[in-house]
């Protein structure tokens, strides 16, 4: 079935349209505003409203997707909107909403950042600073996606602690609930700055929990041929400290525990310490449920943490709890991981590159 055109007076009547001739399953390619001239009868403010949509089972097929839009930095298939999510968005009530409602271009791009994960009180204050909501005449779809887009890059901060450049010694601590990856978040990272950037490099682990992860750290350490040290109390850590006070940088791998341990938490202040420069890093899953991950990033916040660490993008497809946790919670972004392997999977964050992980799937 080749995608079909519905025109009424209303976006809502014309989505009427489309489910009562191809059903609830239908997918929203395209929605605009015609001038009067189109058609008649005339609609509100002298405009019809035009909905392009195709069955739901047709978005499978290719000949639907001949090539990807350009616009940046999604495709056609992060636009589809299905007859659901339109009707949810029509229904909403407010003030705001009476004037999306007569905007199809603010109607799409609000459904997509929705789709996306983003939190909707974000996603309006995106399409604010946008001029999203101004009759002014400068909201055509394309236009529009470039100024909420460099909105939410504004939000986006970003922080490497490892540059090529840094000539000082850099210590730095990563820790988060447990599962998130930081043990081969470390492994990765020291694979990079051994083979890429040529830094001595050294590793801690303070993991008394669980032998094999220290057992894990020490098999990436014998390969790559460098020093770890196990450190179970401030005196250990100390100790391995003064082994590894001639290597540029040094990782400490903390114990995955839950970010309601408050014992463990205490203890990893103390073991840190107040007079040693030791750099933190929250690690987080993106595929975490968001309630956990704001609660995680609270309770671990106590440690100070200079920068977030998001792990397992490829186990997760609304990346916009990104966004969620450092709007909730400001502090930069220093990397991104996107799977298993040791050291492809790792890439230190820049803002356009987070930008494409929230829209890529």
């Amino acid at each position: 079935m080749q995608p079909k055109k519905y025109t009424a007076k209303t976006i809502k009547d014309a989505i009427a349209l489309v489910k009562e001739d191809i059903g609830a399953g239908a997918v929203i390619l395209d929605t605009r505003k015609l001038p009067v001239e189109y058609g008649s009868p005339v609609g509100m403010n002298g405009l019809l409203f035009e909905v392009t949509a195709v069955s739901g089972q047709e978005t499978e097929h290719s000949e639907i997707f001949p090539m990807e839009k350009s616009y940046f930095p999604g495709s056609i298939r992060s636009e589809l909107m299905s007859i659901k999510e339109m009707l949810y968005l029509l229904n909403k009530s407010g003030s705001i909403w009476g004037q999306v409602k007569m905007d199809p271009a603010v109607i799409s791009l609000y459904g997509l950042l929705i789709r996306k994960g983003i939190d909707e009180s974000f996603v309006q204050q995106f399409l604010e600073k946008s001029g999203a909501f101004k009759d002014d005449g400068c909201n055509g779809p394309d236009r529009l996606r470039v100024r909420t887009f460099k909105e939410i890059l504004k939000v986006i901060k970003i922080r490497n602690p490892f540059k090529a450049n840094n000539k000082k010694q850099v210590i730095a601590s990563f820790f988060g609930p447990t599962g998130v990856g930081k043990t081969t978040t470390i492994a990765k990272l020291t694979a990079n700055l051994c083979l890429h950037q040529k830094k001595r490099v050294g590793l801690i682990s303070i993991d008394n929990y669980r032998v094999a992860a220290m057992e894990q750290l020490k098999t990436y350490a014998r390969i790559l041929g460098i020093p770890c040290f196990p450190a179970f109390n401030e005196k250990d850590m100390r100790f391995a400290l003064s082994r590894l006070k001639e290597k540029d940088v040094i990782l400490i791998d903390t114990a995955g525990r839950s970010h309601y341990d408050t014992d463990h938490i205490n203890e990893l202040i103390t073991l840190l310490g107040s007079d040693i420069p030791v750099e933190r890093h929250l690690v987080l899953s993106v595929a975490t449920n968001e309630t956990e991950m704001e609660a995680a990033a609270k309770n671990f916040g106590r440690l100070g943490f200079q920068s977030y660490v998001f792990t397992k993008l490829d186990e997760a497809r609304s990346r916009g709890v990104i966004i969620n946790q450092i709007m909730k919670m400001k502090a930069p972004i220093s990397f991104v991981a996107n799977g298993q392997r040791v050291p492809e999977d790792i890439a230190a964050a820049s803002k356009i590159g987070i930008l494409r992980l929230l829209f890529e799937c």
